[in-house]
């Protein structure tokens, strides 16, 4: 069972096997339209497509109507309806890839992992790695699965509200951690969200940093000695971003680091900064 990463050479030997699934997570923030795109033009043979927007997240807004952020998690039993469709059961290992480090695919392996799923995994170094072992795209739509059979069970990883994270702000007892780049935590070049800035109190930690220059993730051990420097006990931290993706890609390198326990904000930024009554923090600190 792969339960962090899995490298191209060993997925490549199971690429045909019945009892996995794989899912093309490629996404783009502002082009809605090139993940899909991506995925008609060639992905891993047998892969079927997940859409970020409509797939892995959720309603924008509650039931009261507040704005939950441009990612919210989707409901668990909806992300299970469409787990089912993909053939995934309780023991079946999941495969998530992308062509972006993992950005996007971290996400996936979050969610399942969320909903109780233990085997699952991320293609370390992503589609690039997978086409320097030589191996092929398909263009062909997945084949039809039977579907699964997979159950929503006690989750592996916590999470935490906004109101926890306002409450955190004067108690100091968690550590935030920011996964998005230096110049928009610093509030500055701010394309995204309507507000430039951080969450007060809040360390930087860019989720590219876990990657070496080819896109495949850093050793344990280094993983390990650089966030040591970020944070002291991953329980008692709190991994957010512009809106809880890329969070899940620091909560990976932490679980590969073998760094437990830490918490995702989904709303992140992008659901803090909605409401002008919270303070906002800009610069390094």
């Amino acid at each position: 069972m792969y339960t962090t990463l899995i490298s191209a050479p060993d997925l490549a030997t199971h690429i045909d096997d019945a009892g996995w699934v794989i899912v093309d997570c490629r996404h783009d923030l502002v082009n809605l339209a090139f993940g899909r795109e991506a995925y008609a033009a060639g992905h891993l043979p047998h892969a079927v497509f997940a859409d970020m927007e409509t797939e892995l997240s959720g309603a924008k807004r509650g039931e009261d109507g507040a704005f939950r952020g441009r990612h919210p998690l989707p409901e668990k039993e909806a992300l299970a309806a469409v787990l089912r469709r993909w053939g995934v059961n309780d023991g079946t290992q999941v495969v998530a890839y992308d062509a972006h480090g993992g950005m996007y695919a971290a996400r996936l392996w979050w969610l399942l992992r969320w909903l109780g799923h233990e085997a699952a995994a991320v293609l370390d170094g992503g589609l690039p790695a997978w086409q320097a072992l030589g191996q092929p795209l398909s263009s062909d739509p997945p084949e039809p699965r039977s579907a699964g059979t997979i159950t929503v069970r006690a989750p592996f990883v916590p999470t935490v509200t906004v109101a926890e994270v306002l409450e955190n702000i004067e108690t100091e007892q968690r550590t935030v951690v920011d996964a998005r780049a230096a110049d928009r935590f610093r509030g500055e070049n701010e394309t995204i969200d309507p507000v430039g800035g951080h969450i007060p109190g809040a360390k930087n930690r860019f989720f590219k940093d876990n990657l070496h220059n080819d896109g495949r993730f850093k050793a344990p051990e280094q993983l390990r000695e650089e966030f040591a420097g970020v944070l002291d006990d991953p329980k008692d931290a709190i991994m957010q971003c512009g809106s809880g993706v890329t969070a899940c890609h620091n909560l990976l390198a932490l679980e590969v680091a073998g760094m437990l326990g830490a918490a995702l904000y989904p709303g992140s930024w992008s659901e803090w900064s909605s409401d002008p009554a919270r303070p906002v923090a800009k610069g390094d600190h």
